[in-house]
C-alpha cells in the first residue's frame, strides 16, 4: 500500500512544471530562502510519480567520490561501492542534491554528462561509463540570497537546469501550513506568521538567513505542546536567527508585542 502523501501546498504552477521535466527528462532547479519548502516539494513530487527519492545534504566536505562510489576494505579483499548517485542512475531514482553549490567542484564535473543528452556517468576509478536508467531524475537545490563568490553556482552549470524559483507563501497560506502541521490554533498560527513577516521585513538588521516557515513549524508545535508561546517564539525563532545580544534583544522585545 502507498503510504500517505507528504504535506504540500501548491503555491504557483511547480507541480505542472516538474511533472513535465521529468517527462521529458531535463535536470530540474529549486532556487529560494531556507525553510520554503524546497525539499518537502520534492518529497511530494517523488510520492506522486511514485519513484524512489535520494536525497544528499551538500556541504563544503562533499565529493564526487562521496556520490559516486569508492574502493572499500571488506575482509580481506578490496571491492567497489557504488555511491548514492551511482545507485540512483542504475535504479531509477530520483536524486536530490541539496544546496548543491556548497558542494566541491568535482561534484559539478562529475554531474555534467547527467545533465545533458548523454544522460550517463563516468566512472574513473572503474574506466567505465554508467547509462542512466528511464526513469532517472537529478535535482537540485541552492540559495541564492546568501552564496557569493565561489559557492555561487555558475551560469554554465545553471543553464543544464530549468529552474524554478521558491519564496515564502502569502499569509493565509503560510498560517494555513502552520495549522496543518502542527494543529495549533489558527489564531496562534496568524500571530507567529504576522512576527515572521515583520522580521522578513527588518532587512536593516542585517540577518544573513531571515525567518523560515521551518522555523514557523517549530514554534508553533512546540506552543502546541504546551510551552509559554513568548518562550516557544524566543527559542523557535529568535535565538537561530542570530547571536548578537542586541538584535537578540530587540526581537524579543517585537515578538512579545505581537504574541
Amino acid at each position: 500500500m502507498k503510504n500517505r502523501a507528504p504535506y504540500y501546498h501548491q503555491i504557483g504552477k511547480e507541480v505542472e512544471v516538474f511533472e513535465h521535466a521529468y517527462k521529458n527528462k531535463i535536470p530540474f532547479l529549486l532556487k529560494g530562502p531556507t525553510g520554503t519548502g524546497k525539499s518537502r516539494f520534492i518529497e511530494y513530487m517523488a510520492h506522486k510519480l511514485d519513484k524512489k527519492l535520494i536525497t544528499i545534504s551538500c556541504h563544503e566536505e562533499t565529493s564526487s567520490t562521496d556520490l559516486v562510489g569508492r574502493y572499500i576494505i571488506k575482509g580481506a579483499e578490496t571491492i567497489w561501492s557504488d555511491g548514492p548517485l551511482t545507485n540512483a542512475i542504475k535504479e531509477g531514482a530520483i536524486i536530490y542534491l541539496d544546496e548543491i553549490a556548497e558542494a566541491r567542484p568535482d561534484v559539478i564535473v562529475a554531474i555534467h554528462s547527467l545533465t545533458d543528452h548523454r544522460r550517463e556517468l563516468f566512472i574513473d576509478k572503474l574506466g567505465k561509463t554508467v547509462k542512466a536508467h528511464e526513469d532517472f531524475m537529478l535535482v537540485a537545490s541552492f540559495n541564492p540570497g546568501y552564496q557569493k563568490g565561489f559557492k555561487e553556482l555558475k551560469p554554465s552549470t545553471r543553464q543544464r537546469f530549468i529552474a524554478t524559483a521558491f519564496a515564502y507563501p502569502e499569509a493565509k497560506i503560510e498560517a494555513a501550513i502552520l495549522v496543518n502541521e502542527t494543529n495549533v490554533d489558527k489564531d496562534i498560527a496568524k500571530k507567529l506568521v504576522n512576527i515572521a513577516t515583520k522580521i522578513r521585513n527588518l532587512t536593516e538588521l542585517g540577518l544573513a538567513e531571515t525567518v523560515s516557515t521551518r522555523l514557523l513549524v517549530d514554534a508553533a508545535k512546540l506552543i502546541h505542546s504546551g510551552l509559554p508561546k513568548r518562550l516557544a517564539v524566543e527559542v523557535a525563532i529568535v535565538e537561530p536567527l542570530t547571536d548578537d545580544l542586541d538584535v537578540v534583544e530587540a526581537l524579543k522585545d517585537l515578538c512579545n508585542l505581537m504574541i
